[in-house]
């Protein structure tokens, strides 16, 4: 966990932070690829195991490059503490487990990732955990929603896949009045675009897998937050092993050291196309959070320094005209992925959203006629040549 301030701006904090050098003199961080650690006495090893020491035990309660990952995650979201795990979903789950108990009262968007949406629905009424869900587009709704046992606030924004933006310092405002803990995945952001602890957020859940990593490559996740928090969540997560491999954790700290350069391509690849196809009349609408065509649009821009890397739109033709863009394309890529490097394109509806009935799709705007577009970092003439020539192969 991370218990010191940046000394530098937080994109410099990304490429220097770095594990101690060891004897060999290292420039790069080694790899830390062992299960347990070794002590020079018994004093020593009982020290650590009674907390009394930060020496580390064993890879499934901390290890060097883990923690390295860890360090650039607080500095570049300004967090006090934080955690790292095998994927996003397992930060999300640890967040929610390490800081809810029987009989709390969640209140979560509607608009959240599909299997953020099955842990909700289907597992935490199971430990007597029960739900809430609001509309990001109505946050006048969410204070009345809260009940006297609700611990928490979760939110994605933007959301996945539809983009709606909600203001995080209004959800903030209401946290603090009510002494629940805000909880924001700030996935699609990435905290080169916001930062929401500045916003007020107290817990901070990242899927490393997506931009952070950027190549489609590991696996990873992160929470981070208020240091009350964290230690709630680390104790919890040490006992029941969503550790991240030390490997994950040695690729995903070297990516974040581009992540700053790779976001700037990504949102100007996305607006530039975004602004293309809202003149494409096959499609019923486009959205992107800095389209000024956009709902949340003032709050977008206040909010956040850039779009993002995700671009949806509505194909006229629905489900059939959806099925037969997909194919059509030749370069992007059909993928069960966003963040990379490569141009992805998805059909939520039948893929990352499928497990939601059609009633509780179409309330978060996910159409049979939804493409979700991951924006890569390819010229932006070869990603919109092949988004058009799909577009004219699928009419009917």
């Amino acid at each position: 966990m991370n218990e010191n301030q940046p000394k530098y701006q937080p994109d410099t904090e990304a490429i220097r932070i770095q594990t101690e050098r060891t004897w060999q003199m290292e420039h790069s961080t080694p790899m830390f690829l062992t299960s347990s650690f070794c002590y020079d006495n018994v004093e020593e090893m009982r020290a650590t195991f009674a907390d009394e020491t930060d020496f580390n035990i064993y890879s499934r309660f901390s290890n060097p490059n883990v923690d390295e990952f860890v360090q650039k995650v607080c500095a570049l979201e300004q967090a006090e503490a934080g955690y790292a795990t095998a994927s996003g979903m397992s930060a999300i789950f640890a967040s929610f487990m390490a800081l809810m108990k029987a009989g709390d009262h969640l209140l979560s968007a509607r608009a959240i990732f599909g299997s953020t949406h099955t842990v909700v629905t289907k597992f935490l009424p199971k430990w007597g955990i029960s739900y809430d869900y609001f509309d990001v587009t109505r946050p006048e709704t969410v204070e009345a929603l809260i009940k006297p046992n609700t611990k928490m606030i979760f939110v994605e924004t933007p959301t996945n896949p539809g983009l709606d933006v909600i203001d995080m310092q209004f959800l903030a405002d209401i946290a603090n009045k009510h002494n629940i803990i805000l909880n924001v995945d700030n996935c699609f952001a990435t905290p080169v675009l916001q930062k929401p602890i500045l916003a007020g957020a107290h817990l901070v859940t990242h899927s490393a897998t997506k931009w952070m990593d950027g190549q489609g490559r590991v696996l990873g996740g992160a929470v981070v937050g208020k240091k009350e928090l964290i230690k709630e969540i680390y104790a919890f997560c040490r006992s029941t092993g969503p550790s991240m491999s030390p490997f994950n954790a040695w690729v995903l700290s070297k990516s974040l050291e581009t992540l700053h350069v790779r976001m700037e391509r990504h949102c100007a690849n996305a607006l530039a196309l975004a602004k293309a196809l809202e003149k494409n009349t096959q499609l019923n609408w486009v959205r992107y959070p800095f389209l000024e065509s956009h709902p949340q649009y003032a709050i977008a821009i206040k909010q956040m320094t850039g779009g993002g890397g995700i671009v949806c739109f509505e194909l006229k033709g629905g489900l059939e005209q959806g099925k037969r863009f997909l194919d059509a394309l030749k370069m992007l890529t059909l993928t069960a992925n966003l963040g990379d490097s490569r141009s992805i394109a998805s059909h939520p509806a039948s893929t990352t959203h499928a497990k939601l009935t059609e009633d509780e799709r179409i309330n978060v705007g996910i159409t049979p006629g939804f493409i979700r577009i991951s924006v890569g970092l390819e010229n932006i003439k070869d990603i919109l040549e092949d988004i058009e020539q799909a577009l004219e192969a699928s009419k009917a």
